[in-house]
């Protein structure tokens, strides 16, 4: 895909309204469920002000910098650091695709076997692959028009479906369920992170970086945040979190299978596409096209083959892995200044242990209850080490040199 050419921000903003219109988004605002509807929505709100924040703050290092997601990481972690990092996201990148199909034909199968006795989740998925691969060929630049017309529609049918939801009454709490606050606010916060070694790859093309910038993170987080609404509402409704059983209690038929069938292919498309972008790091001259078509197979095999079971500690991995990451970058880039990309630096061991006590710690203390959720803390945390790091390292330096000057 050629990188020259700029995307213009109402693109932006519908192809981010699209990526968050997702069964998996809908999926987790279930699992919200038992705070009841006042607490849930205002878990919901401010896990995703969190999100937001830290979804701008690394979708304008490379909206500003004309650098992909990963490629920005060698600020901090230097090239070889900056491709152990892009293997992590490659494999969450696969993970979160065959993830969004594997829940997408899922909801597709359960569907389909209501309204026709029709039960072949495999082919459900094999159906979602083959649009992907399609709108990967067409291109990020050429599917803009089209995007925007998915999108529209599909913000249409999810509209019906909240009028359903929230008009039908009946809204309470899921019995034999508990779920703290903290918690909740996490998995609000965590779906944003999710897009953070992503977004970036799509701002770097945007011919207005701070209002392109602005509006693709807005168009996630509003789209999102509704997404959350109905699948807490949802399974309040319903009494259960299972996304067949809420859109077929919401009586849209059909409706309900374009509703996950366009959903999910405008969510993992960004997932197969990054996926070519990201293994440029490792090879410059790959085509893009080809790698995200091979990402797109591989996921629907895995889709296929595997259970979407672990799908919450899924996301707490994705946590675990770039909220230190970003803390550090952050640090790096918006505080200390370091916005150059040295070709010579190969490696950071500070970094990379940092990154790691950052994962560690985020691991270590799941289990207990933090305000604002464990992915807030752990980012400022290793943000401020960081910086503290990074300051009495420069006045050894100076010291040092000091002391060599003077002999």
């Amino acid at each position: 895909m050629n990188n020259t050419y700029n995307t213009t921000t109402i693109s932006q903003f519908f192809l981010w309204v699209g990526a968050s219109v997702s069964i998996a988004e809908i999926v987790t605002g279930s699992l919200l469920a038992p705070l009841g509807l006042t607490r849930g929505i205002q878990a919901i709100i401010l896990g995703h002000v969190i999100g937001a924040t830290i979804l701008f703050l690394s979708a304008w290092i490379s909206a500003n910098s004309r650098v992909t997601a990963l490629q920005a990481t060698r600020i901090s972690f230097g090239t070889y650091g900056s491709y152990g990092l892009t293997i992590l996201n490659m494999l969450q990148l696969v993970g979160w695709a065959s993830v969004m199909i594997a829940t997408g034909s899922i909801a597709l199968n359960g569907i389909s076997k209501e309204l026709f006795a029709f039960d072949f989740q495999a082919l459900w998925s094999i159906l979602i692959g083959t649009i992907l691969v399609m709108w990967v060929l067409f291109g990020l630049k050429k599917i803009s028009r089209l995007n925007i017309v998915a999108v529209t529609i599909l913000f249409g049918f999810t509209i019906i479906l909240t009028s359903v939801i929230f008009g039908g009454g009946g809204v309470g709490t899921v019995p034999d369920a508990t779920m703290k606050f903290s918690t909740a606010v996490e998995l609000s916060a965590v779906m944003s992170l999710s897009w953070l070694p992503l977004i970036g790859d799509y701002t770097r093309h945007v011919k207005h970086p701070k209002m392109g910038t602005i509006m693709s993170v807005l168009g996630y987080s509003l789209g999102s945040t509704f997404m959350f609404i109905i699948g807490l509402g949802g399974s309040l409704y319903v009494g259960s979190s299972d996304i067949s059983e809420i859109l077929m209690a919401s009586g849209l038929g059909v409706v309900a299978l374009l509703i996950v069938l366009l959903s999910t292919v405008l969510t993992t498309f960004l997932d197969s596409y990054s996926a070519g972008v990201n293994f440029k790091n490792f090879v410059p001259r790959a085509n893009e096209r080809y790698v995200s078509v091979l990402f797109t197979v591989l996921a629907v095999v895995i889709a296929i083959a595997a259970s979407v079971s672990a799908y919450e500690d899924f996301l707490y991995f994705i946590g675990s892995v770039f909220a230190p990451l970003y803390g550090i970058l952050f640090a790096d880039y918006y505080l200390l200044k370091r916005r150059h990309i040295d070709p010579q630096k190969k490696w950071s061991w500070q970094s990379s242990l940092l990154w790691l006590a950052g994962v560690v710690v985020y691991h270590a203390t799941l289990k207990y209850p933090i305000p604002l959720g464990h992915t807030l803390w752990v980012l400022v945390g290793i943000f401020v080490i960081r910086i503290i790091m990074m300051t009495i390292t420069e006045r050894v330096k100076g010291t040092s040199k000091a002391q060599l000057i003077e002999r």
